[in-house]
């Protein structure tokens, strides 16, 4: 390790692991991704609340976020960054842009891999409607690449912002690929926005730690972490087939989806349901799982869909906790 690594350096992050994330992108994403343009972060929460408050210093004083959604981590950073935030509607295409455009809100956050909590793909033409949108109001999309990298029977969505990379800040990080606790994440920033990013990164810490971004550097350019993916990707649509398996002997007649990629599926219920108490009883057999109000800000509409994750569980506990749902659905 050189000695340079030592002291505070470049606040974007060691130049190493910088060209490293650039050229990954570029060839896994389709990202427009330049390493003078990437900051390294410590992962999505804070990258977003460096985003919202570069933002924020030009005179953005709205942020649009996806409902369902991340209502609290939205407007949480919104308003440590002196912003208001406002919800829009997502259906089976993604975020509703016509809606989106009512809000007069000049950024907003989108999920359009795999979306959050709903699973759906932001459509191509939705996709092409956002660039339009962001163009036209002078506007800033924060795309969150969630899920990215876990796409399963599908060929893989390019990031938005490889389609409008003057409109488009990336976040991504290695919480999902690797783990949550190493805390090392990156953006891809506009031109016109990355000095503002830079000093907001400069005046949070100063930097992320430079051996956790040496290490990943190496990683990826050894090419082992391709080949991890590639061992989980497996791994993750083994559990996938478990859960959709599951649900099949013990919920038939719920519908699933958003099973594409990522490590959650929705399962919508047919017929009336007590969403909050089929959680908490859920719970109380050790079965951990979402009902989609906790999501909304808006009121969630019959029927009721659970969010169900299997990243971290496996085929076993994925089978007995959907046959646990099972019995509570039929009154057990």
């Amino acid at each position: 390790m050189p000695s340079s690594a030592l002291g505070y350096g470049d606040p974007r992050g060691r130049a190493e692991l910088r060209e490293v994330l650039a050229g990954y992108l570029r060839r896994v994403r389709a990202a427009a991704a330049d390493p003078e343009r990437t900051v390294v972060c410590s992962g999505y929460a804070q990258g977003l609340g460096l985003a919202l408050r570069a933002l924020a210093g030009t005179g953005v004083r709205t942020v649009a976020y996806e409902d369902p959604g991340s209502p609290a981590t939205v407007s949480s950073a919104a308003s440590r960054a002196g912003m208001s935030a406002v919800p829009v509607r997502v259906d089976e295409h993604g975020i509703d842009v016509r809606a989106l455009a009512a809000t007069g809100a000049r950024a907003v956050v989108v999920t359009p891999a795999h979306q959050w909590p709903t699973g759906v793909s932001l459509a191509p033409e939705r996709r092409l409607a956002l660039i339009e949108w962001a163009r036209a109001r002078d506007a800033v999309i924060v795309e969150d690449d969630y899920d990215a990298e876990f796409r399963y029977d599908r060929v893989p969505v390019g990031a938005l912002q490889g389609l409008a990379a003057d409109r488009v800040i990336s976040l991504g990080t290695v919480s999902k690929s690797l783990a949550p606790a190493l805390r090392i994440g990156w953006m891809l920033c506009p031109a016109a926005l990355t000095g503002a990013v830079v000093e907001q990164k400069r005046l949070s810490d100063r930097g992320s730690p430079a051996l956790d971004q040496l290490a990943l550097a190496t990683l990826i350019e050894s090419g082992r972490f391709d080949r991890h993916l590639r061992r989980m990707r497996t791994t993750y649509s083994a559990r996938r087939s478990a859960l959709v398996a599951a649900l099949a002997e013990h919920a038939p007649e719920a519908g699933v989806t958003g099973l594409a990629a990522g490590f959650h599926a929705v399962a919508h219920l047919a017929g009336p349901t007590d969403e909050r108490a089929l959680v908490a009883a859920a719970r109380a057999r050790s079965v951990g799982l979402y009902g989609m109000s906790a999501c909304r800000t808006a009121p969630e509409p019959e029927p009721v869909r659970l969010v169900l994750g299997f990243g971290n569980v496996g085929e076993r506990a994925i089978s007995e906790g959907i046959a646990a749902v099972g019995d509570l659905l039929r009154g057990r």
